[in-house]
């Protein structure tokens, strides 16, 4: 078995209030989301969904449902990956109650296992990169990553591209 690397920040509490770029993979990298098109439309390329990458957006927005303190803030279902911007915040900007269950790895656990179970396999990666968003800055550059991602995906320029 391969030794993976740790993918999170040692020490950082991922249940507490900020915001987080997050990339979840698909299986082997199988390009089974959507595909991008309209490379000479006027509004540039878009994403168009699979019914894979459907039953994936459905899924974030019961996700907005059930964790109400979770926001989404920006997504893009690419064909092979999916890239979200999300805010942790405590329900009306309260502070979050201990011990906290809306965390960042369970709403990604829930968003896989629901996706999973709607198409019937298993078409996710064991884990997800995130990021910790540092500063409005960074929040801008992520949100701007995810609006432009579908153009480097034809330019071939999109990390995962495939």
């Amino acid at each position: 078995m391969q030794n993976r690397k740790p993918t999170r920040l040692s020490g950082y509490d991922y249940s507490g209030r900020g915001a987080y770029f997050v990339t979840l993979c698909s299986q082997n990298r199988r390009c089974i989301l959507s595909a991008v098109v309209g490379a000479d439309d006027p509004g540039g390329p878009r994403v168009r969904l699979s019914p894979c990458g459907e039953i994936v957006e459905h899924n974030l927005q019961i996700m907005r449902e059930i964790y109400q303190d979770i926001q989404i803030d920006n997504y893009v279902i690419m064909p092979n990956h999916v890239h979200l911007l999300l805010t942790l915040c405590g329900r009306d900007g309260a502070p979050r109650s201990s011990p906290p269950t809306n965390t960042l790895s369970n709403f990604v656990t829930a968003l896989k296992k629901f996706t999973n179970k709607a198409y019937g396999e298993s078409i996710w990666q064991r884990s997800f990169h995130d990021h910790i968003i540092r500063d409005q800055k960074d929040y801008n550059a992520r949100w701007q990553y995810i609006d432009e991602n579908p153009k480097k995906w034809l330019m071939g320029k999109d990390e995962y591209y495939a």
